[in-house]
């Protein structure tokens, strides 16, 4: 058998951390299996559905790196290829609603009340075989025990969810179900549809929520709830994709940073944890600034770049060897990429400011007068010669380097902290940073 796997969101909003979550471990069955991931939107509601919403959810997944695997062609050229695909839209499938109610009601298992159709229901109670929560029986409540019947098209001739989305399974032949655990409550109806529609459902397999750090539900206002949040806060795709793979899901050895290739090699479902994962923003933030520390520089400045932009700092108007040596002094600084603007948004500005409390004194100004007299003589002006000549000009002075290291960087950079002080310089280059003393000095 060939395994068919889906991701289902409704876009109604943003992109929640679980439905991601949900997403990765699809995808990660999906790759582990050799099998089929499919993105399905079911978009039904148009009331509450938007383009945007959409967008969110393909970037979110796009960011990630969630490819998926068929639906609709977007670019035609030499056929289908990587990428190539949209999702599949519920509301472009009404016909093939239509036809499936029909023949419910043909069968006699669903019926016109009130202007709406009702699914007749199982009068008994039904059992879920779960491959995560175990088997789980339905009981019926005491209301259902007097009508269990339910409705599967509105009033308005709009199909419920649980009618398109049994269907879609159907349709698209989906093996397995990999969803919330929240939504175990509405597999007893679909069970039934299947049952109705004279076919063998998928395998369900229910995952763990994912809570707060104090046990309490996620709602849609708490730390990290949204995708979105990862992005703009400076968070590396593959290690938020690292760190989701641990909510609900354990490798071998309590590893915590595994690389993906190896996730892939061992995801299975019988491995999904039973009790609800946790949401320490914390860890996230350590695994982010592993991932950064191992990054090639290549992957790295990309990044960086992408996030310096969003930040409103203008790196790509700088030569590309610039813009990588700057940002190759940061690197191991940060453990997110919105800590970037302090180590090197002085490599993107003409001039400088010193930031709060900051101070350049008169003796500051003999020293940096007398370091640029020194500079100035350099033919290399690479690290080795710019140590060599902060030195002697310490020793000709009778100083420690420190009482130059300060002001050079202050002159500089406009921060007490920063970069390594001779890397810096080297990356601004001789003219750049005989001007900033010169400003420095002048503004004494």
């Amino acid at each position: 058998m060939s395994v068919r796997v889906r991701f289902a969101p409704s876009p109604t909003g943003f992109l929640h951390i679980g439905g991601a979550r949900t997403a990765l471990f699809n995808w990660l069955y999906a790759r582990h299996m050799q099998g089929t991931f499919v993105l399905r939107i079911e978009d039904t509601d148009t009331a509450r559905n938007t383009q945007e919403a959409v967008d969110v959810i393909l970037n979110g997944l796009r960011w990630l790196g969630l490819d998926w695997d068929e639906g609709p062609v977007t670019s035609a050229a030499d056929g289908p290829s990587k990428g190539a695909y949209g999702p599949y839209f519920q509301s472009q499938r009404a016909d093939i609603y239509k036809v499936r109610i029909e023949e419910l009601k043909a069968k006699g298992l669903a019926y016109e009340q009130d202007g709406a159709i009702k699914f007749r229901m199982e009068r008994s109670p039904i059992v879920i075989p779960d491959l995560v929560v175990g088997n789980v029986t339905r009981e019926l409540t005491d209301r259902e025990k007097l009508d269990p019947d339910f409705v599967i098209v509105r009033s308005d001739g709009q199909p419920v969810f649980h009618l398109v989305n049994v269907i879609d399974d159907l349709e698209m032949k989906i093996t397995h179900v990999i969803r919330g655990e929240d939504h175990l409550a509405n597999t007893a109806k679909h069970l039934a549809l299947f049952r109705a529609f004279g076919v063998e459902p998928p395998k369900y397999a229910h995952i763990p929520l994912i809570l707060n750090i104090d046990g309490s539900k996620m709602s849609k206002r708490d730390t990290g709830a949204s995708l979105s949040t990862y992005l703009e806060e400076g968070y590396a795709p593959e290690s938020v994709v690292n760190y989701l793979y641990l909510l609900g899901w354990s490798p071998k050895e309590n590893r915590e940073v595994v690389p993906l290739k190896e996730v892939i090699e061992m995801f299975d479902l019988p491995q999904i944890l039973r009790h609800n994962a946790r949401f320490d923003i914390n860890k996230l933030h350590w695994i982010n600034g592993e991932y950064i520390k191992s990054m090639t520089s290549h992957r790295f400045n990309t990044l960086a770049a992408d996030a310096l932009e969003r930040l409103g700092i203008a790196v790509r108007s700088y030569p590309p060897d610039y813009v990588d040596a700057a940002l190759a002094t940061a690197k191991e600084k940060v453990k997110q990429f919105t800590e970037l603007p302090q180590f090197t948004a002085f490599y993107f500005k003409e001039t400088v400011e010193l930031e709060p409390g900051a101070q350049l004194t008169a003796a500051d100004k003999e020293s940096l007068a007398a370091l640029r007299k020194a500079f100035g003589k350099l033919d290399a002006f690479n690290v080795e010669a710019l140590t060599a000549a902060l030195k002697q000009v310490a020793a000709e002075r009778k100083v420690k380097m420190g009482a130059l290291v300060h002001p050079t960087r202050l002159a500089c950079t406009g921060s007490t902290v920063g970069p390594s002080l001779y890397h810096l310089l080297e990356v601004l280059g001789k003219e750049q940073v005989l001007k900033r003393f010169d400003r420095a000095i002048t503004s004494l």
